[in-house]
């Protein structure tokens, strides 16, 4: 029998996880570093940054296609329903079709899958309650530039013929759809440093109207580039700390001066939680509640007090008929931003005000950088395993807290991981544009 909620909607698991982040190229080895509080902050090496204003990032390092998404020993066997099974893995040949964010993607991706364990029951699943949504912010912003400057140099005949196919956000999705036999939604979104909480929210909410039993949704970003770190850069958006990049990232610090630009991509399997029980599934947690707001204030700020990013607290509470007072911890959005830490965490303590003194926050950026498109998964898996594990990853390099922040009365797990239970959590994802994702899971 489905489960369905007292709103009439059927309820919704976490059955897999991948990630390929600045702290490791799977959701284990990236869940150590989180726990342990160590930086992927590093020099750049993706380019030479000689003459850039900022020459460090957050870079996923030792990452292989080759290795990720090629290797015939990684391959899974999606097609089932009677037709023939086949590997889920890319060519050599069409790999060289993709830009890296669609490869840092696909390697999530079918992280996520084989944890999940579908691949065991595919006969029993038709494909068209597969869907995937799978979300970028920026996209294929190497091999924009790349092309760019191969044209200028020697025309129209160095285009490479699969350029569209290496820049266009949606082929993520696309291709993770073709390897996984998935022929229910396929979307993707784009909605700057929230793309990624929208893209689950959006999937929670494709399962319970009944319109697939199983989405892969999360997000990716590759974008540390040289116009995008110098766009950043000329925004004043970066930190400068070029002589200490792992102390770079440093949110509710009084002396932090930007964000951190990082890649990476993080991927969940969500699924009908009838579905994955009657399978013998293990369940990580329960995504329960999403609200997606905006703020028509400006484009690059929060709204004053955070109004927008509030709302979107709030409703996403109310969506899981959660009480403020019934969560332990908040995965804030917590860019290292001198402004927007401190309005979002004025909006924190305003949702959460009865439960403020055995709440824990923290910004998981403050060691992975800022994955754009990617954050949203990122800070929900975050969310995820502090629930199914009891584990609250840190705020690092939080030396001197921001008397502002201080005055909140939060606490933002000030660099060392804290083991309690964790019955409920929440994820903030928020964006240029105005726009806010908040996601809410509960241990089952």
């Amino acid at each position: 029998m489905t489960h369905i909620t007292s709103q009439g909607r059927r309820r919704v698991a976490i059955t897999g996880l991948g990630a390929v982040t600045p702290l490791g190229l799977t959701t284990m080895d990236t869940w150590s570093g989180l726990v342990d509080g160590r930086s992927g902050v590093g020099p750049i090496t993706r380019f030479d940054p000689t003459g850039c204003p900022v020459q460090f990032a957050a870079e996923v390092k030792g990452f292989e296609p080759a290795a990720a998404i090629l290797a015939p020993e990684k391959a899974v066997h999606p097609r089932g329903a009677g037709s023939e099974a086949v590997t889920a893995a890319v060519s050599q040949k069409d790999a060289k079709k993709l830009g890296r964010f669609t490869h840092l993607g696909l390697a999530a991706a079918l992280q996520a899958y084989a944890d999940s364990g579908l691949d065991q029951v595919r006969d029993q699943i038709r494909p068209e309650r597969m869907g995937v949504n799978m979300g970028v912010g920026l996209g294929g912003l190497p091999e924009i530039e790349g092309t760019r400057d191969a044209f200028h140099k020697t025309g129209y005949r160095r285009i490479s013929p699969f350029f569209i196919l290496q820049v266009a956000p949606n082929i993520l999705s696309g291709q993770t759809a073709i390897l996984l036999d998935c022929r229910g939604p396929n979307m993707s979104n784009t909605a700057a440093c929230a793309t990624s909480g929208h893209s689950l929210g959006e999937s929670l909410r494709v399962i319970q109207r009944g319109e697939a039993d199983v989405m892969i949704a999360g997000g990716s970003e590759a974008a540390i580039t040289p116009l995008a770190v110098g766009a950043f850069a000329q925004m004043r958006a970066l930190s400068t700390r070029n002589d200490a990049p792992t102390a770079a990232s440093r949110p509710y610090d009084r002396d932090r001066d930007g964000f951190v630009i990082g890649e990476g991509s993080v991927v969940f399997v969500l699924e009908e939680l009838e579905h994955a029980k009657r399978r013998g599934a293990r369940i990580y947690a329960e995504l329960v509640g999403y609200a997606a707001t905006g703020d028509a204030y400006h484009l690059s700020s929060l709204a004053p007090e955070a109004e927008g990013s509030r709302r979107a607290m709030q409703l996403a509470l109310d969506d899981g008929q959660v009480n403020a007072a019934d969560v332990d911890y908040v995965s804030a959005h917590a860019t290292s931003t001198p402004g927007g830490d401190a309005e979002e965490g004025a909006a924190i303590a305003s949702v959460f005000a009865p439960a403020k003194e055995r709440l824990h926050v923290s910004g998981i950026k403050s060691m992975t950088g800022h994955l754009l498109g990617g954050a949203g998964a990122f800070g929900c898996l975050a969310a995820v395993l502090a629930v199914h594990h009891g584990v609250i990853p840190p705020t690092i390099n939080l030396e001197n807290v921001d008397p502002a922040c201080a005055a909140l009365g939060l606490n933002f797990t000030p660099n060392k991981a804290v083991e309690k239970p964790v019955r409920r959590a929440l994820a903030n994802a928020f964006g240029f544009g105005g726009t806010n994702s908040s996601l809410v899971v509960a241990k089952i």
